[in-house]
């Protein structure tokens, strides 16, 4: 019942978000795109270097943006519309999909597989993903480092069934796993940089020859029938600011760090093991991402069978 109450009341705020943005928009006479966004990554660097905004103005429009802390509440707020864009990892498009969600995919990151890893104490006994086997592994339900998880565990011959998820946001995670309360910890760039610096952690697996750990754009399905020019600006503001970031990482690092609260050569740790490049959606990702789907229903993790290329956008399509 708590649960549910919850759920009324973000659905309430959220929904509280649209009429003021709808009415902002009507008396100033423009019209809104607003962008979900987490506290890192390349939408973190385009609002704040503020070019899409001079863009946007030119073509009757503004930007609203709205923090998340992770992919999965991001995806909630496209679906009950209350964003028109934003972007996660791979596993959030994945249930939100199989909720009936109205998104659609129209770009991606390469694949960064070092940027999320399954991370013990420094001084735990535990020595490889088998040793997880009745182990206590804490993690964002949900998220890029679920799919990590059962992957690693699949290729150690361990069953998911074999282990104890503890599904926490990664400030409780991080706080649980510091004290003992977990065996292990799932997380991702730059949260997992930050744990490796601070308490030494150990990587028992990272993503590598296990998963690709894609990075996906997403319009909502009515904001691109209507405004497909406006993703197709920011998508191109993206790839400017990805051209950026990937030739200077220092000054991206030490533009980032004081944002989300980490030092410069944290970040820059994080930033090396991110990919660059906004590209459209292809066949083979599309593929990839189908193989995170069926695997998501083998486990009973989604409750139906979803076809990722019902919601891939094509430009021109």
């Amino acid at each position: 019942m708590t649960r549910s109450f919850r759920r009324w009341i973000a659905r309430a705020v959220l929904s509280v978000s649209i009429v003021a943005a709808t009415v902002s928009a009507s008396y100033g006479q423009e019209k809104v795109v607003r962008i979900g966004y987490q506290k890192y990554g390349k939408l973190v660097l385009l609002k704040s270097k503020g070019s899409l905004e001079e863009k946007l103005k030119t073509l009757g429009y503004k930007a609203v943006w709205t923090e998340f802390p992770s992919g999965p509440p991001l995806l909630e707020a496209l679906n009950v519309g209350a964003i028109d864009f934003g972007n996660t990892g791979e596993a959030p498009p994945i249930f939100a999909q199989a909720a009936g969600a109205p998104i659609q995919y129209v770009a991606y990151e390469p694949p960064a597989p070092k940027g999320e890893a399954i991370l013990v104490p420094k001084d735990s006994a535990l020595k490889s993903v088998a040793d997880l086997k009745g182990k206590k592994v804490a993690l964002n339900k949900g998220s890029n480092v679920h799919y990590l998880l059962v992957k690693a565990l699949e290729k150690a011959g361990v069953k998911y069934s074999e282990i104890e998820p503890v599904f926490l946001a990664p400030a409780d995670a991080r706080a649980a796993f510091e004290r003992g309360a977990v065996d292990a910890w799932v997380i991702w760039d730059p949260f997992q940089a930050a744990a490796e610096a601070a308490t030494g952690a150990r990587t028992l697996a990272d993503g590598t020859g296990v998963v690709s750990n894609y990075q996906f754009y997403f319009s909502s399905k009515k904001f691109l029938q209507s405004d497909s020019k406006i993703v197709d600006l920011v998508l191109a503001q993206l790839g400017e600011v990805d051209d950026w970031a990937k030739g200077d990482i220092h000054a991206v690092a030490e533009q980032l760090a004081p944002t989300i609260g980490l030092s410069v050569p944290v970040v820059e740790v994080a930033l090396k093991r991110q990919a660059y490049g906004i590209k459209p959606v292809t066949d083979a990702v599309i593929a990839d991402q189908q193989q995170v789907a069926d695997t998501f229903f083998a486990l009973g993790l989604i409750p139906k069978q979803i076809k990722i290329s019902d919601v891939a956008w094509r430009p021109g399509t």
